[in-house]
């Protein structure tokens, strides 16, 4: 059955107004982005050999895959290493999470408790492959997906969700799923602002990955 008429056109002003405070956020966030951003470039070229970049495709909306950036956090074959390092896994498939993973470096640690890993995604934001609010962007494809979770696809991926301020890495892909479904059948740009300042709140407190 299709949406009233008004519903679609709620959901459309929704879009367009998100994309517009997507872009706002952005361009005030960036004299502030840029310098801190320096410092960590600086700081994970001083410690290991590498780029200071990582990108990794990821599933967007619609199952598209995108190139997304983050900044590097671990030792420069992190991936080559991951075979050897899977009985460690203490999440089920295709979620991979070792507790003191041994890839992660110095800074890299830092960063990821501070979430300050995730900025270079603000580059993934202006160009419109992600959002500043929804679902996780996943590594593996939309094919690994089941039927049910591919709900989530409907929406552009975000930098920080409900799953960042409920449980950040210690839920499950399909607790997550059902955070990410519990986001789109409510969203709004008035829970997309808690999720931002909640987001803030999680991070000042050091509860990152």
């Amino acid at each position: 059955m299709t949406r009233p008429l008004a519903s679609q056109r709620s959901s459309r002003s929704y879009v367009v107004a998100k994309r517009a405070m997507d872009i706002g956020v952005c361009l005030l966030a960036l004299p502030l982005i840029l310098p801190v951003g320096l410092l960590c470039a600086l700081a994970i070229r001083l410690e290991s050999p590498g780029p200071v970049m990582f990108t990794q495709m990821r599933t967007g909306q619609h199952g598209v895959r995108f190139p997304m950036f983050k900044f590097r956090t671990m030792v420069q074959n992190a991936e080559e290493l991951k075979p050897s390092l899977q009985h460690l896994n203490i999440l089920p498939p295709p979620d991979f999470k070792i507790p003191n993973d041994p890839r992660i470096t110095r800074v890299g640690t830092f960063l990821r408790k501070t979430s300050l890993d995730e900025l270079p995604q603000i580059l993934n934001v202006l160009r419109g492959d992600m959002s500043i609010v929804g679902p996780r962007p996943t590594s593996f494809a939309a094919s690994t997906y089941a039927l049910w979770h591919s709900e989530r696809l409907e929406v552009t991926p975000g930098i920080t969700g409900l799953w960042q301020i409920r449980g950040r890495g210690t839920v499950t892909f399909d607790e997550r799923l059902r955070l990410d479904i519990e986001y789109i059948e409510q969203r709004s740009l008035g829970l997309d602002l808690r999720i931002i300042a909640l987001t803030g709140l999680a991070v000042f407190r050091g509860s990152g990955e």
